[in-house]
């Protein structure tokens, strides 16, 4: 519903409302994915499988959101340019390729809960975009100066699993 909205509104020159509509069901979900593991967690009603499908479906939604938002002209026309929207791509990308990531390290787990949480401030900025920008004008470039900040995390995170994959293959073929 939120790439809906986004594209009805962008590419199909759509009301402004649909921004606020696609902001506020990317707000409920992510919600909800919160409460949804919250609870999980405090009446013991975890699986294996909701532990595996739970970040392959926040990543779907960022991923999308991302990818959407690089679609669109008031994303990439004259206020971003190949570099915003590549940055997007690359940060969703990386996201996706690490939904097994090594447990443990709480530097890790802080540096990919910063960054988790800076880019989904980025795309609640980006996805209010122009509608946004009539109540607060410098929201689309907070949005993007956001997802930068995100991407500069992501090549942290992304470094840090590389090093800690490698490190595990070395040990792995001492033993």
């Amino acid at each position: 519903m939120v790439v809906g909205c986004i594209y009805a509104q962008a590419i199909m020159d759509g009301p402004l409302w649909l921004r606020w509509v696609a902001l506020a069901v990317f707000i409920a979900a992510g919600v909800t994915d919160f409460l949804d593991g919250y609870y999980a967690r405090i009446w013991d009603q975890h699986s294996a499988f909701g532990r595996m499908l739970d970040p392959i479906a926040d990543k779907l939604l960022v991923a999308s959101c991302l990818l959407m938002l690089a679609r669109t002209a008031s994303f990439t026309a004259g206020r971003c340019g190949p570099p915003s929207s590549s940055c997007a791509a690359k940060s969703s990308c990386r996201g996706c390729g690490n939904i097994s990531r090594a447990a443990g390290q709480r530097a890790r787990d802080q540096a990919r809960q910063w960054k988790t949480t800076v880019q989904l401030v980025a795309i609640g900025f980006l996805l209010a975009g122009e509608a946004g920008d009539q109540v607060i004008p410098i929201t689309t470039q907070t949005g993007l100066l956001l997802l930068w900040i995100s991407a500069i995390f992501t090549i942290y995170t992304g470094w840090d699993y590389f090093r800690a994959g490698i490190h595990h293959l070395i040990k792995e073929d001492e033993e």
